[in-house]
């Protein structure tokens, strides 16, 4: 590895069309600052397993959901894992990045989280309600999320979905980190315009609920994303954590917040890649 300059295979998908979110104009900022401290390839996820010998570290971005691309995910995940390969995120997380078994858990172990279970007869541990969202294990930016009455979950539920009580929340907020260090959080006032984002201040009781989701998939490093909706009852639950690819909403920020987050997300790249983390 070159002393001066880590070299990077940068995974995007910059064709990948999502609802509300131009995922392109992210990596295009992101690449172009990069390119000042790395020598940096991008990559389609696709290509990733052919690609990423050679570079000092791959890092993974805006690739789009997985199931798009699972065999292909699947070929880099075991490669990279079977050679060593430095992926960042690293491929040890435990939420969204290993698919949603980890709502389950965090249900089982009395986390803050919109309660979930995966079978029809265990709906009556839910909070009642009149409405359920109903999503595959495997699922990625609302692919396969349905809302469906009550009188509909027998003939639906199976192992390969997760059923949760449809909450009237407030607004949902997303809690930002690198390396387990906030960065900032944004929310969506209207509950209707999911990604409509504002900066949103954070209280320290803000921060504590976060830091428990970080602090439990103990990722070490990397960029995660906490997703949460304020309930009916004031408090926060977790609706999802982002360890895989998370969207960052980079243009939402004012420029100082973003070019505080993109110091900090270089930063850590370097010291990734050069094997200090």
């Amino acid at each position: 590895m070159s002393a001066a300059r880590p070299r990077l295979l940068y995974v995007t998908d910059l064709a990948y069309q999502a609802r509300g979110r131009r995922y392109c104009d992210e990596d295009i900022l992101l690449a172009s600052r990069l390119r000042a401290h790395f020598d940096l390839a991008l990559c389609h996820p696709r290509d990733a397993a052919a690609l990423m010998d050679g570079f000092d570290a791959v890092v993974v971005r805006n690739s789009g959901p997985v199931l798009g691309y699972q065999r292909e995910y699947e070929a880099f995940r075991a490669r990279a894992l079977a050679a060593g390969t430095r992926v960042y995120n690293p491929l040890t997380g435990k939420a969204d990045m290993a698919g949603k078994q980890y709502l389950l858990d965090l249900t089982d172990a009395g986390f803050p989280v919109i309660p979930t279970v995966d079978r029809a007869e265990d709906v009556r541990l839910l909070p009642a309600a009149e409405r359920y969202v109903v999503k595959p294990r495997t699922g990625a930016d609302s692919l396969g999320l349905r809302i469906v009455p009550a009188g509909e979950l027998p003939g639906l539920a199976s192992g390969d979905l997760l059923i949760q009580p449809c909450v009237d929340f407030a607004y949902e907020v997303s809690f930002y980190f690198v390396d387990d260090d906030f960065q900032y959080a944004l929310y969506a006032p209207d509950p209707a315009r999911r990604w409509e984002l504002r900066p949103y201040r954070a209280t320290a009781a803000d921060l504590g609920f976060a830091r428990r989701f970080v602090d439990w998939n103990a990722l070490g490093c990397g960029i995660q994303r906490v997703d949460a909706c304020r309930a009916p009852d004031g408090g926060l639950l977790l609706v999802e954590l982002e360890d895989l690819n998370p969207y960052l909403s980079l243009d939402a920020l004012p420029e100082p917040d973003r070019d505080r987050f993109v110091a900090a997300f270089t930063a850590s790249l370097s010291r990734f890649a050069r094997g200090a983390l």
